[in-house]
């Protein structure tokens, strides 16, 4: 006896050949009915015996494409309408869509053989894809997923692309970015007033490459600059035209073997670097490239994850490739041709143009297999726009993020969406880049500004602060910056009622009594609040924002607290005229602030031992005293000693210029210094753990980057029984802020509600 169901199939199945999988799946067991797109996922009627029906669900999960996240299969008895076979229907859309967007996935292995398959029609192709993998989040304009709705909607199949399109036996069966070369867009070289389409400009580019050019590479989310890593001319070329001084590049490999051959490759990062995200992974360097990574251990790989890269290595361009994305500093990536041709006019040699227009610009995303599991450093290209967690939300919620490293998260239907990589607001472009952003978020998912909820940060002066309180959303909520990182770990694992110790080491956040926040201890919940019981204590900050700049500027308000004080401008030290000018800030308290930040004390660890110049981008100084102190051996921790609620740095400066003044090697000063930070924070931990009857420590903030602090973390709390959560989905730096904003409003607004208060602003504490 037939039955009848209705299923509704939620996650990641858009985009991903989940219809024409379903229509196969339907074929095999003798289902009939329909399956489309909806606007919260996919749609299934089904009529068959209960016995198949079973079968035919279980299989959905079991079975499902690679690329397909099932986050959840609702199942409803209906009325059958007698079909007689199972159709692919046309998408609907009459609601507020809340389908998850798949992420942009990279070029399959079945493509590629047809890729170099000189029979097939889509031979040497650089847009070839299929259900499987291609273009995705950075094609779609609107919902649900249909070619209309994508940047491809201009071409028309030919009658080749056409019929693999309706053959439910194809895997390009409805692959909407589908075409060939008769049929679709193809990519255009353009050099010295010359233009070669087609495979020609794609040898040609090899044959720049090769020759030492920079050139401009249209890729799946925006432009590259790439050039031959190993040509130093052409590495230190690109710093200087795109004023990028020192900031490591990232680098593009041709394949898994060289990624082994250039860096200590474990299994993990190697699982990492092989994954469908496909990110840029950090692992220590087994080699130097002059001019890729200065004063770092590290290199940052990836493989080719989209058809003209390994037609590129094909045509013979350099085994190893600086990818970096193309800007100027500070500037979002170029992702429109024209926008592309004029601002990266002097930094590229020629530009190799796709003609597939980019619906947005995303980024590569950076990636580290860590000692606490798989971290996101930057969520971009191949994660964003998926769910990062799901949150008991009555409406739908926009978290702004914070001015450094922004991203944004929407949440709608309880589903916790978060934006690719944005970047720091300081920029004019990246604040346009940031507005274009939400507003498509809220169209792709039909959210109306009087529904919303708008999260910011508590800092008064943010862009993101300033540019929330311009928006006409019925409520507008501040939330601490430090609180919302202890917050992105707990929403990332579902746990909004467990309390636990909360500690978020940074740079730099507004606090509660105006200061600048930055080494703070929290004990609470997502959904009771967090109570700050422990911090750094305080230290002078001299200037303002100069001193995250320059690390001899923020040592003087630490330093001014040590009891030795020798001449810093004299050897070991030789600190610059700066040190002094800011010193004098300090002892008149003009132009200062008080600080709690576990950056600024890295920081002035780093000028005690060497760092004095000006950082050129953010963490400089610290990445460099992480990657001194890795060339020592385990040394014994210089003391951090805790008194309630006080980490006191004192005795740990004293003892870092003690022990410069006695001529130890740099290197033996920095690992015991930042033992003694590991050692500090997990005495700290310990106690107030005891005190409190906690059992659970949460790490975020952007220190808890540094690898090596984590690693001694990790073996001390090893021995005391303490679980330590750290982020895994989302990034611990300020990127992940915005999840974490998102969470807390949640139960603030709830109780503002319970309380029948009105308010057009709620506190910033929260």
């Amino acid at each position: 006896m037939k039955t009848a169901s209705l299923l509704r199939v939620r996650g990641i199945v858009q985009g991903v050949g989940f219809r024409p999988f379903v229509y196969r799946l339907a074929r095999a067991y003798g289902v009939t009915g329909w399956v489309l797109n909806g606007e919260d996922g996919v749609t299934i009627h089904a009529e068959c015996e209960p016995l198949a029906l079973a079968a035919f669900i279980e299989d959905l999960e079991l079975k499902a494409p690679p690329a397909a996240r099932i986050a959840e299969i609702e199942v409803q008895s209906t009325t059958a309408d007698g079909s007689s076979n199972f159709a692919i229907r046309e998408s609907r859309r009459k609601d507020q869509p809340t389908v998850h967007i798949s992420p942009d996935l990279p070029v399959c292995e079945d493509c590629l053989r047809e890729l170099f398959d000189a029979e097939n029609p889509r031979y040497l192709y650089p847009y070839i894809n299929c259900t499987n993998c291609g273009p995705r989040y950075s094609v779609i304009l609107s919902l649900p997923y249909d070619r209309p709705a994508t940047t491809m909607s201009a071409w028309l199949f030919d009658e080749f692309c056409g019929g693999e399109y309706r053959d439910p036996a194809n895997r390009r069966f409805h692959a909407q970015p589908i075409a060939c070369s008769r049929c679709g867009p193809n990519y255009v070289l353009r050099h010295e007033g010359r233009e070669l389409r087609g495979i020609a400009a794609i040898r040609e580019t090899a044959a720049l490459l090769r020759s030492g050019a920079i050139v401009a590479v249209k890729g799946l989310g925006g432009y590259h600059l790439a050039c031959d890593a190993g040509n130093s001319a052409s590495v230190w070329a690109m710093r200087e035209r795109k004023f990028r001084k020192e900031k490591p590049f990232a680098l593009m490999v041709r394949n898994i073997e060289l990624a082994h051959t250039l860096t200590q490759l474990d299994p993990e990062a190697e699982q990492l670097l092989n994954s469908i995200a496909r990110p840029i992974v950090l692992a220590k360097a087994r080699m130097q490239l002059q001019g890729v990574a200065p004063d770092n251990d590290e290199l940052g790989l990836m493989l080719p994850y989209t058809p003209i890269e390994h037609l590129l290595f094909d045509a013979g361009a350099p085994d190893v490739l600086v990818m970096t994305s193309a800007n100027r500093s500070n500037e979002p990536i170029a992702y429109q041709d024209e926008d592309a041709l004029q601002r990266l006019a002097g930094i590229a040699d020629a530009f190799l143009i796709g003609e597939r227009p980019i619906a947005r610009r995303v980024d590569d995303s950076v990636a580290r297999a860590g000692v606490f599991g798989p971290v996101v450093l930057r969520r971009a290209r191949g994660f964003a726009p998926a769910a990062v967690a799901t949150l008991p939300a009555r409406g739908p919620i926009l978290a702004l993020g914070a001015d450094l490293k922004n991203s944004i998260t929407l949440v709608v239907d309880s589903q916790a969406f978060m934006s690719q990589h944005i970047g720091d607001l300081d920029h004019q472009d990246a604040r346009r880049a940031y507005r274009e952003t939400i507003r498509d978020l809220l169209f792709m998912y039909g959210v109306q500004w009087e529904d919303l909820i708008v999260v910011h940060d508590a800092h008064p002066q943010y862009v993101s602060t300033q540019y929330a309180l311009t928006l006409p959303a019925p409520e507008i909520c501040a939330v601490q910056h430090h609180r919302a990182h202890v917050a992105s770990v707990l929403a990332e694992r579902g746990e909004m009622n467990k309390p636990v110790l909360g500690i978020s080491f940074d740079g730099t956040g507004y606090g509660d009594d105006g200061a600048i926040w930055g080494g703070e201890f929290f004990a609470g919940s997502v959904s009771e609040g967090f109570e700050r019981v422990a911090h750094l204590r305080p230290a002078v900050l001299p200037g303002g924002d100069a001193a995250t700049r320059f690390p001899v500027q923020a040592a003087s308000g630490f330093l001014a607290q040590v009891d030795c004080w020798p001449d810093f401008a004299a050897a070991p030290f030789k600190f610059p005229t700066l040190y002094r000018h800011a010193a004098r800030l300090v002892e008149r308290n003009f132009r200062c602030s008080l600080t709690t930040s576990v950056g600024r004390l890295f920081d002035t660890a780093a000028a005690l031992l060497g760092f004095t110049r000006k950082v050129t981008f953010e963490g400089q100084a610290a990445m460099w005293l992480e990657c001194l102190a890795a060339q020592a051996q385990v040394a014994e921790p210089y003391p951090f000693p805790f008194i309630n609620p006080e980490l006191d740095f004192r005795p740990l400066l004293g003892a870092v210029i003690s022990d410069r003044l006695g001529g130890r090697p740099v290197h033996a000063i920095a690992r015991g210094f930042q033992k003694g930070i590991a050692v500090g924070v997990h005495d700290a931990a310990a106690q107030l753990c005891d005190q409190l009857r906690l059992d659970t420590v949460v790490l975020s903030g952007g220190v808890f980057q540094n690898e090596l602090l984590l690693s001694d973390l990790k073996s001390l709390f090893s021995q005391s029984g303490l679980d330590v959560w750290t982020n895994h989905q989302v990034p611990p730096n300020d990127g992940g802020i915005s999840l974490g904003q998102s969470a807390l409003a949640i139960f603030a607004v709830q109780a503002i509600n319970q309380q029948g208060a009105q308010a057009d602003q709620m506190p910033v504490a929260l």
